[in-house]
């Protein structure tokens, strides 16, 4: 099975950015298999990747939706969506990127949930490292997009209200019994240690803090791919010491 790896996060933390630069780490370390999954219907993992989005699972089910007739005689509905969403994998150098997307037409988000809840059980078997950017906030995990994972790093600023929330997150993923073996939370864009004792409080493993990088920003701010970041950069360097320490030895 593979090493899954689940973003979580209010918005504006950073949980894209920093899930590109897991993707990052991965691809430049050779470590196996690497699947990027864009679980957030209005994220931009793809760009933060480099890439565009080849097909997302909301356009596969709006097509179907619009064109039944294109369902091979012989196969069931489920089962073609399941090829057609294999065939919108994006394969791009040292991994691919499937993304979640939401239905344009009158086709149910739930529905698209479930697709790629369904896919993802499938995909954990055939590569050995899948990366999950998910919505930001809760409601993803009352979903329950994410059954299980290997490690869930929540991302939050150092202020009580992004803490706050973090802890939430926390709660949320026990009260619906998400399997998860490690519960990781990364502070981003802070300098200073935070205070042990508040993190302490969480319930989470505190990994570090990444510093600010206004490298980052402007890549962002550009609209191009992480990967143009230079690799001496603090914030990726901190954020290998991290992988080292955990989840890239697994």
């Amino acid at each position: 099975m593979g090493y899954i790896i689940a973003m979580a996060g209010k918005g504006g933390t950073g949980k894209t950015t920093i899930a590109s630069l897991i993707v990052r780490i991965l691809k430049e370390k050779k470590l196996g298999s690497v699947l990027a999954v864009d679980a957030d219907p209005n994220s931009n993992l793809a760009e933060t990747l480099g890439l565009k989005a080849k097909e997302s699972i909301g356009e596969v089910l709006d097509d179907i939706a619009m064109h039944p007739d294109k369902v091979p005689a012989g196969m069931s509905k489920d089962r073609f969506i399941e090829y057609r969403v294999q065939t919108a994998i994006l394969e791009a150098e040292g991994f691919d990127l499937l993304t979640m997307g939401k239905p344009e037409g009158p086709g149910c988000y739930c529905y698209v949930n479930n697709v790629l809840r369904a896919v993802l059980a499938r995909l954990a078997k055939e590569y050995d490292y899948i990366v999950i950017d998910n919505e930001a906030g809760l409601e993803h995990l009352s979903r329950r997009t994410t059954r299980s994972a290997d490690a869930l790093i929540v991302v939050s600023d150092a202020s009580k209200a992004g803490l706050k929330s973090a802890k939430r997150i926390n709660e949320l993923a026990k009260e619906l019994e998400i399997k998860i073996e490690k519960r990781l939370l990364i502070i981003n864009r802070a300098d200073l240690p935070t205070d042990k004792l508040i993190l302490k409080e969480l319930g989470l493993e505190y990994l570090g803090s990444l510093p600010d990088d206004e490298n980052i920003i402007k890549i962002s701010q550009n609209g191009n791919s992480l990967f143009s970041l230079n690799n001496d950069a603090e914030s990726l360097k901190a954020l290998r010491e991290i992988g080292e320490r955990l989840w890239l030895g697994k």
